[in-house]
């Protein structure tokens, strides 16, 4: 067995971003079965969609980084970083870069991989003994341990074996100490560092084989020698691991005595269930021809389109029931097609996005801003006019910042809440626009007084009556900071916004239409100096709209402000 170096780069962004992937050269190229120019390559990698960043060396890269003195012993052999898509997990190595490229090129047909049974007949087995279970993949010597294979939780000091390239055998906790200093794995101690127990693999003799996240053990360590591999995936979720193993056991099948054949586990659930990986069964989808000529502008056959596809590893056949439809056969290595428009921009990578004729649209509009817009930009021109400064803020914020900072509860029916929030600061989707200034004015207190903010945007509330179950709202809020609270200063904006918006003050116990105050509780305003606004529209029916008032002293205290405040926040959808 032949094994290919390759090295994927994330950096520290986001999983949006593109990886970087280091690949030989050489290799690469004696694959491709053509020597090519930087520039020529470069236009290879662009037709199929992916980037060629930089044609350099090891040497070259740690020069940049260390200098040239400390790289003067690496190698100097030709490497490129080619940036892939962040969605095509099979195109993270070199057998994966080099496979869809002969395809794209029709050099080499989409492989058709296959799961045999064993030679002795007999499936491996994995017993899970622990229901927690963490991320982490393993290859191992397969001839130096022995099936079946248990996976359980232990506590840190039973654990103890001869972690990779160490000479002597440790426990958990004296791992857990010697790999603190390590750069790589140093990052991936917190995981399970203070559990009581962590999760290890066991083969038949009890002999440890790995510690997943962290390392694997050195007895079952990939050699030169190594014939038979067993691939191990941990996982916390069952999808992810699927993608994760499917996507390297076809790229290690490439080396097998039958190409693109491997043997499959049999995994037993504590509860008595058992499964057997990997799944390599290519998945149907079914697309419509019309759906897509019409997204890419083109007028292909539905035979052109499959040969398209063919070329992008999809095979495909015209429907035997429905002549505009096509059935596409997904392989186990394109976990990134989920939907029709995933066929559709295959097809027009294959096809080629510049080779896509340019063309007027067929029907000619007039495009307007919408109402609600409009209005929203009149209410900023005259509130800026009037000399008050728009902050533009983040829609999302936390649980506190929303309900407990502003005296509210809540009351679990008007939050929009995030299920898997990444930071304590985003946990909400806001239900009002005052969190958002008031942050604002506090990283801007030091500002001479007056200071005065406003956001007009949008506020989210759940609502069952909608088809997601939520809606926006479009607010308008100010906020006013002085020595003194200036009550009658947003009061008088107050009047000034609704004397734009054509609505004139009017008796509460009238039935003119216009809009009128009356004094309020709300517990995010001091008492006795806080109004709601009412809307009347009709003799019959007032609406209540917003409230303003002077910011209670516990509000001014939560988002760390000395200086009294007052505020007013209304809705505009009631003026369209």
């Amino acid at each position: 067995m032949a094994y290919n170096f390759f090295i994927v780069n994330t950096g520290p962004t986001t999983l949006q971003a593109m990886p970087t992937v280091n690949v030989d050269k050489e290799v690469l190229f004696q694959t491709l079965g053509k020597q090519y120019s930087t520039e020529e390559f470069r236009e290879v990698c662009f037709e199929f969609g992916i980037e060629l960043e930089e044609d350099t060396s090891e040497k070259e890269i740690l020069s940049k980084e260390v200098g040239a003195a400390k790289a003067e012993s690496t190698s100097d052999r030709a490497i490129l970083k080619i940036d892939i898509p962040a969605n095509r997990y099979d195109l993270l190595c070199q057998e994966g870069i080099s496979r869809a490229l002969l395809i794209f090129q029709e050099k080499a047909k989409p492989p058709m991989y296959h799961v045999v049974e064993p030679k002795n007949g007999l499936l491996e087995k994995i017993f899970i003994r622990s229901e927690r279970t963490l991320v982490a993949i393993g290859t191992h010597d397969l001839t130096t341990i022995k099936g079946p294979f248990s996976y359980e939780a232990r506590p840190p000091k039973e654990i103890c074996f001869t972690p990779l390239n160490q000479t002597k055998s440790f426990n958990g906790e004296e791992l857990m100490k010697l790999y603190e200093e390590y750069k790589h794995l140093g990052k991936f101690l917190h995981i399970i560092r203070d559990f009581p127990v962590y999760p290890v693999i066991y083969d038949a003799n009890h002999v440890i084989c790995s510690l997943p996240p962290i390392i694997n053990g050195d007895r079952s360590k990939i050699t030169l020698n190594t014939k038979d591999v067993l691939i191990e995936c941990t996982a916390t979720d069952l999808t992810k691991a699927n993608i994760v193993l499917n996507t390297i056991v076809t790229m290690f099948s490439v080396y097998c005595s039958e190409k693109f054949t491997v043997e499959p586990v049999q995994v037993v659930y504590p509860d008595g269930t058992s499964r057997v990986y990997p799944d390599l069964k290519p998945r149907v989808m079914d697309a419509n021809i019309n759906y897509i000529n019409a997204c890419t502008g083109l007028n292909l056959p539905g035979k052109e389109i499959i040969s398209l596809l063919n070329r992008m590893s999809l095979s495909a056949i015209i429907s035997s029931d429905q002549e505009e439809k096509i059935k596409v056969e997904i392989p186990p290595t394109r976990a990134d097609i989920l939907h029709a428009c995933d066929i559709m921009e295959d097809v027009a990578i294959a096809y080629g996005f510049n080779n896509i004729p340019k063309t007027f649209p067929s029907s000619a509009t007039v495009g307007k801003a919408l109402p609600i817009n409009k209005l929203c930009d009149l209410v900023r021109r005259e509130l800026a006019l009037a000399g008050w400064t728009e902050v533009l803020p983040l829609i999302l914020c936390s649980h506190d910042e929303n309900f407990a900072y502003l005296n509210k509860e809540d009351n679990g029916t008007s939050a929009v809440k995030l299920a898997n929030p990444k930071t304590a600061e985003y946990q909400v989707v806001r239900t009002s626009l005052l969190p958002g200034v008031l942050k604002t004015l506090r990283e801007n207190k030091k500002h001479p007084l007056p200071i005065k903010l406003f956001e007009v945007s949008d506020v989210v509330y759940k609502d069952d009556s909608q088809e997601r179950r939520a809606r926006n709202e479009r607010k308008v809020c100010a906020i006013y900071c002085n020595k003194t609270s200036g009550f009658e200063v947003i009061h008088g904006l107050l009047n000034l916004l609704l004397n734009m918006l054509h609505e004139k003050l009017v008796d509460p116990s009238g039935d003119e239409s216009g809009y009128f105050i009356r004094e309020s509780s709300d517990p995010t305003y001091f008492p006795k100096r806080t109004a709601d606004i009412f809307l009347r529209k009709s003799s019959t029916i007032n609406r209540k709209i917003g409230s303003f008032g002077i910011l209670h002293p516990k509000v001014l205290e939560n988002y760390a402000l000395v200086y009294p405040c007052s505020a007013l926040e209304f809705s505009l959808e009631e003026f369209l």
